[in-house]
């Protein structure tokens, strides 16, 4: 039997499961995951990859695997690296 390769089956969802445990801190802002959210609030946990899985990026790579808010993960699409915080120009 082949292994299930992207986001089905259960290596996936044992590696979301282990991230969850783990981080409950967004890599992309820094603010804290409220875990008990439902799915699609836009505060909700999401398991992002830091490298996305359209550009070549392991879907079971524990090392490629994130916790981040839906919101920060959407807005961030299949960049390589998350958007760094605009700065004032008035120093």
């Amino acid at each position: 039997m082949a292994r299930s390769k992207g986001r089905t089956g259960r290596p996936y969802r044992r590696l979301r499961d282990q991230v969850r445990a783990i981080s409950r801190v967004c890599w992309i802002c820094g603010h804290e995951i409220d875990v008990a959210l439902p799915p699609r609030h836009p505060l909700s946990w999401t398991l992002d990859h830091l490298v996305p899985l359209s550009k070549g990026g392991d879907p079971l790579d524990p090392s490629n695997a994130r916790a981040a808010h839906y919101r920060c993960n959407s807005g961030r699409g299949n960049r390589i690296r998350a958007r760094q915080p605009t700065t004032s120009r008035h120093w």
